[in-house]
């Protein structure tokens, strides 16, 4: 990292810098656009022969790196048509074998770094490779790029941001502006760079230091430069698909319209006339639409509600502002559930654990309207084998299940509130999964450890939880929220606790738990347990009857079983 501004300097006034970003790809525009980059940013810290080891015999520059493939890249210029001035990168999870830190920490020591701060390895970015024009270093651009870089990693759902940084001319003091603070024990000297270098951590729910505002304004424009940067489609070749994105960016139409001019819409849905008239016959059932009040027009049309611009499939749809939208949507319900219930369920957290899930609780969830925040534990990526029973496409292998779980429901409902735990439940971070509070936890996962602990943390916050084992007709409630003392999974594994569970082997877990139906199952099963799980829910949210207990329905007989049947 090159030196930008004096630590202690004033904030410049800066320029409206002009930043493109882009993702690297090994072919097309995106290889180009990244061999383009490369020169910059290796031909600036050279700096006249201050850094000779940069150089190559040959007189190029030593910056060819694997770790730009799949990276984000952002580009600054004061103009489009300009000369480039400044760069960073920020790298995302899925090439952190290669990250710069764990290359100069080597990987036992990384992953060590990583356990004590309490984060996994899906949850950390790195951003480096920060260099700018002499020229532009007095304006600010630094700061302006360090920032982006950091609004985007923070838009991507990181829950820290690492990064090494020389100290010679106080570039470490420089991050610490923006909340990074050095890892004792990280700093040594680094002949290449020919200074001492330390490792810098960034905690997300940190905020963003002196320049938070900064950070936050430029976290919610990273669409629009992404989108503006994006590699086009081509006949020849492709731009590289978006594995992390799971929140769609609502805006105003003059965002829409830059959108649009950017080229990389690649469709508009545009309905709002008929949710208008959806909306008078929600409001008053027996008015025709004529009848109605009068609907905007023309440009003011055009600004009413809201415009979601989904980044991972290039659509722009226009949907009436959020109340309007969820009145609207839930309209099937009349008669069944009141509008205060409907409010009540929307204002309900909820979490969700396990491949299962999605197809079947979490997605059932967003269409019936029960939830309106969520926080969803991964499971790793969504695979050939997960077709038969999740609700995806061959474009979505590769992307993780619960990153796949909240485009769904995204696409449901864009004013969902939904949090995603990429790293899953672990040790490290089922505490984070809990914080904040749930009103209900939803746990349909194949790991005995995982099971057992999150109902440990459910019984002691007074969560109630939900599970639903659908190959065999079969839905599991427990009511910790009115039964404190309550046995994990009434009592049917004994006093068995999540930390016996962390070393048992393979063979250990079966017979551990071979009276519990824990494993995969079909579509069909996914959609059956999905309706389990939202009956449940809306009778438990909603303060209606719904006891702890077993309840099965099975077409198969069961000995003195009929229909169903409370355990």
């Amino acid at each position: 990292m090159t030196l930008l501004e004096h630590p202690g300097a004033p904030v410049p006034e800066t320029p409206d810098w002009h930043v493109t970003a882009f993702l690297g790809a090994r072919s097309g525009e995106g290889r180009a656009r990244l061999d383009a980059v490369r020169a910059l940013r290796a031909r600036i810290p050279v700096d006249h022969g201050r850094r000779p080891a940069r150089l190559r015999e040959d007189g190029g520059h030593a910056e060819d790196q694997d770790l730009d493939f799949g990276a984000w890249h952002f580009l600054a210029r004061r103009s489009p048509g300009g000369p480039p001035l400044g760069y960073i990168r920020l790298s995302t999870p899925d090439t952190g074998a290669l990250f710069r830190t764990r290359g100069f920490l080597g990987d036992e020591r990384y992953e060590e770094l990583l356990a004590t701060e309490g984060f996994g390895a899906a949850d950390v970015f790195e951003h480096g490779r920060l260099v700018v024009e002499h020229q532009a270093r007095r304006f600010g651009l630094g700061l302006h790029l360090n920032a982006l870089a950091i609004g985007a990693a923070h838009h991507l759902g990181a829950r820290a941001v690492i990064g090494t940084s020389g100290t010679k001319d106080g570039q470490d003091r420089f991050h610490e502006r923006f909340g990074f603070r050095p890892v004792p024990g990280t700093r040594r000297y680094v002949p290449q760079d020919t200074e001492d270098v330390v490792i810098m951590l960034h905690r997300t729910a940190d905020g963003g230091g002196r320049h938070h505002d900064l950070v936050t304004r430029l976290r919610d424009e990273f669409p629009f430069i992404a989108a503006a940067g994006a590699t086009p489609l081509t006949p020849s070749g492709t731009g590289a698909p978006d594995r992390e994105t799971w929140r769609p960016v609502l805006c105003a139409a003059a965002d829409a319209d830059a959108l649009l001019a950017s080229g990389t819409v690649r469709e508009v849905h545009d309905t709002i006339d008929d949710q208008l008239a959806e909306l008078v016959r929600s409001r008053e059932p027996a008015c025709h639409d004529e009848e109605g009040p009068e609907k905007p027009a023309g440009a003011q049309r055009r600004e009413y509600g809201t415009w979601a611009w989904y980044p991972w499939s290039g659509r722009l749809v226009h949907v009436l502002p959020r109340e309007e939208f969820r009145l609207v949507r839930t309209d099937g319900d009349r008669g069944r559930i009141e509008r205060p219930g409907e409010r009540r369920l929307f204002d309900k957290k909820i979490g969700v654990i396990g491949p299962s899930a999605g197809p079947g609780a979490a997605l059932t969830f967003a269409l019936e309207g029960i939830g309106g925040a969520f926080k969803l534990a991964g499971s790793g990526g969504f695979g050939l084998s997960d077709l038969g029973r999740l609700r995806g496409g061959l474009h979505d292998l590769g992307v993780d299940k619960a990153v796949l779980s909240a485009r769904r429901m995204a696409e449901i409902d864009p004013y969902l509130d939904i949090e995603v735990e990429r790293a899953g439940l672990t040790p490290e971070t089922i505490e984070r999964f809990f914080a904040g509070g749930l009103d209900l936890l939803v746990e349909e996962c194949d790991t005995p450890w995982v099971k057992i602990a999150a109902r440990e943390y459910a019984r002691d916050l007074g969560i109630p939880v939900v599970t639903a084992c659908p190959g065999r007709g079969l839905l599991d409630v427990e009511r910790f929220d009115r039964e404190p003392d309550r046995p994990l999974l009434h009592g049917l594994l004994g006093d068995v606790k999540s930390v016996d569970l962390l070393e048992l082997t393979p063979q250990e877990r079966t017979a551990a738990f071979g009276g519990l139906d824990s494993r995969p199952h079909p579509a069909p099963g996914g959609a059956l347990g999905g309706a389990w799980c939202a009956e449940a829910a809306r009778r438990i949210l909603l303060g209606r009857p719904c006891e702890s207990g077993r309840f099965h329905t099975d077409l198969e007989p069961r000995p003195h079983l009929s229909g169903s049947h409370r355990g």
